[in-house]
């Protein structure tokens, strides 16, 4: 399956203004062009995933949009998601291959170069690197990465890269100029007053050549 899309939105509940469910969210960022959409609330049992999950599956299908479900093979096998997103503590890629199919999308999270090949060579389709700048979700990773090491992973890249971490409009630029496939976000769209708006402005900001 193609990795076809350039604004990669990760969910969080936890940063919605106050009164806006996930689903209201979503929906504005997808009505403002996102075409792919990580269900990631690790907070989240199976049981209280699974009917957040279907909703978004319905959801992203009306709108012609990936989903791709955070660690869990079966859960997006369950309401036949487009595929998987998974980090350092998961399944490898490949065991995650065999057990979906070659018709899934298998993202990867990445920190460092090294692990963005062996991401590649275990049969991802994409990865997500950073963080890229200071951002709360990403505290445990340590200091962010910066533009420099964003650039060098892309110039190496084997696979396609998008930037993660503190991704917002104002810095775009500047991620954009290091040669990632995309930038992948939460904040700049889910926690926006109009996240239609947002996503729109995010996706002219990246489809416009330099």
């Amino acid at each position: 399956m193609a990795v076809d899309f350039s604004l990669y939105l990760i969910t969080d509940r936890t940063c919605l203004p106050t009164g806006r469910t996930l689903i209201d969210a979503v929906a504005g960022a997808l009505a403002g062009g996102v075409r792919a959409v990580q269900l990631r609330e690790k907070d989240l049992s199976a049981a209280q995933l699974y009917p957040l999950a279907c909703a978004l599956r319905e959801l992203t299908a009306r709108y012609g949009a990936r989903l791709l479900i955070n660690d869990r093979l079966d859960l997006a096998l369950a309401v036949q998601a487009d595929g998987v997103h998974l980090g350092e503590h998961s399944l490898p890629p490949t065991v995650a291959r065999k057990v979906l199919g070659p018709g899934y999308l298998i993202g990867v999270s990445t920190h460092a170069h090294h692990q963005i090949r062996s991401a590649h060579e275990s049969g991802a389709d994409f990865v997500t690197f950073g963080p890229v700048f200071t951002t709360p979700s990403k505290t445990r990773f340590g200091p962010p990465q910066g533009i420099k090491a964003l650039r060098c992973a892309c110039a190496s890249a084997p696979l396609p890269v998008f930037g993660l971490g503190g991704i917002e409009y104002r810095n775009l630029p500047q991620v954009l100029s290091a040669g990632v496939q995309g930038v992948a976000l939460i904040r700049a769209v889910l926690a926006a007053s109009d996240p239609a708006m947002a996503a729109d402005s995010l996706l002219k900001a990246i489809n416009t050549p330099a």
